[in-house]
């Protein structure tokens, strides 16, 4: 039997990318906000949700501190353009 692909909602927030996480995280909000869930459904959503916060933000985290490292490499020592006039 083959195995079908896992949705968002059943990967490991570790799992998705940052624009997966944040979409799901949005679809979780609208969820709760209508009211179309149960107490025990929000609960599970909300704890659900707070794990894909942590996953976007450490992706944020991650790129932010690569931006940084691309400029600091990128001012130590390399010709700039404006030294090539």
């Amino acid at each position: 039997m083959a195995k079908r692909p896992k949705t968002d909602s059943e990967s490991a927030p570790a799992e998705l990318s940052y624009e997966q996480a944040l979409g799901e995280l949005e679809g979780i909000v609208r969820r709760i906000e209508s009211g179309e869930v149960t107490l025990d459904e929000s609960l599970a959503s909300y704890e659900r949700g707070a794990a894909l916060v942590e996953r976007c933000r450490a992706l944020l985290d991650r790129a932010e501190q690569r931006i940084e490292e691309l400029g600091e490499a990128g001012s130590s020592g390399g010709p700039s353009r404006a030294d090539d006039g």
